[in-house]
């Protein structure tokens, strides 16, 4: 099946991604020229979702570094650490953006010695790389998981890691994916996810576009539809995964595992190796983002709360690894004893 939309790609000399804010409302495309911009795209979730977003630094580090003329090759190495400075300031909670940083800063180094037009175009062809290697990488996810869902299975989501939030194909929603494409008859239930309603926005409309079964409910009717019984896997996508398999992903999964948990349903995790940091012992480590509290008390703008009402965004929480029924990466799935298994497909 041909991917019905591009979420981010490399065009000659800069960037293109699919504004993701302004879905399904209108399917727009934002030309990037300049690191700063890509990093105001990044901040304000024109393009989310953990491999996406490592994709998105990748490119912005090539597109910062096209900004050094031959003029200034000798302070080609200060804007290079300039560049990755304020694109890793971007997102804290996402490993991949930072795991594509490191990668960008080995290209860069190993090869300084050459000349910079030489170096401008090697740090295009890794980040280029990098989102062909995401796409193929989420194929493989798609693969190794569907094994795991049957004709017939009714499968809760939360939250997008579907094609939107990878270079293609998806994730979590690869792994539905893969199943549908298989011939499995299966149908979907996306939790809006609140408070920027991800899972209402944008997965419904990439399900649809795939002709993929999908009915939107609120985050508070989860534990009920569970708890009718209709409800036979849960799948989710991660932003990162410690060493022990404990996983943030977008608030309320935390939730979602608990229940599914009560109700005996499969907790399935789907993300690449990338996103997993084994620096990380436990969740514990994981720094959190939060986020501008107008996200909660508004609604595309339209007030839901009192004005000067106090509130958190908390933007992630963490599903410890006890929960999970197993973690779906591109070299196999990650069963428990997580830490045992984890560091085997890392081997």
């Amino acid at each position: 099946m041909q991917d019905p939309f591009r979420t981010i790609e490399w065009r000659e000399d800069h960037i293109r991604l699919l504004d993701q804010t302004l879905l399904p409302r209108e399917e727009k495309y934002l030309d990037i020229y300049d690191v700063d911009v890509l990093c105001q795209a990044i901040k304000r979730l024109s393009v989310r979702g953990a491999p996406a977003i490592g994709v998105a630094a990748a490119m912005g580090v090539a597109l910062g570094m096209l900004e050094v003329g031959v003029e200034r090759a000798e302070g080609a190495p200060n804007h290079f650490e300039l560049v990755c400075s304020k694109i890793g300031k971007t997102r804290p909670t996402a490993v991949n953006l930072f795991w594509a940083l490191e990668r960008m800063k080995k290209v860069f180094y190993t090869n300084q010695g050459s000349t910079l037009p030489n170096i401008q175009a090697i740090l295009v062809q890794e980040a280029v790389s990098i989102e062909t290697e995401d796409r193929r990488l989420c194929e493989l996810i798609g693969i190794h998981g569907q094994g795991l869902f049957q004709d017939g299975d009714v499968i809760l989501t939360h939250c997008n890691a579907g094609g939107l939030a990878t270079a293609g194909y998806g994730t979590a929603l690869g792994v539905i994916r893969a199943a549908f494409e298989a011939g499995k008859k299966i149908r979907v239930y996306a939790d809006e996810t609140r408070p920027l309603n991800q899972g209402s926005r944008i997965t419904a409309w990439e399900l649809m576009k795939l002709g993929i079964p999908v009915t939107v409910i609120t985050d508070n009717a989860a534990g009920a539809i569970m708890q009718s019984g209709e409800i036979t896997k849960a799948i989710v996508g991660a932003d990162r995964i410690a060493a022990n398999g404990d996983t943030a992903n977008k608030i309320g999964t935390y939730s979602v595992a608990v229940l599914a948990s009560r109700h005996g349903i499969p907790f399935y995790v789907a993300a690449p190796l990338s996103t997993i940091d084994i620096s990380l012992s436990s969740g514990k480590f994981i720094p959190i983002e939060e986020r501008d509290p107008i996200e909660v008390t508004s609604i595309c703008g339209v007030p839901v709360a009192p004005e000067g009402v106090a509130a958190r965004n908390i933007a992630f929480d963490v599903t410890p690894a006890e929960l999970i029924s197993g973690i779906i990466t591109e070299k196999g799935i990650a069963t428990k004893p997580f830490t045992d298994s984890i560091a085997i497909l890392f081997s």
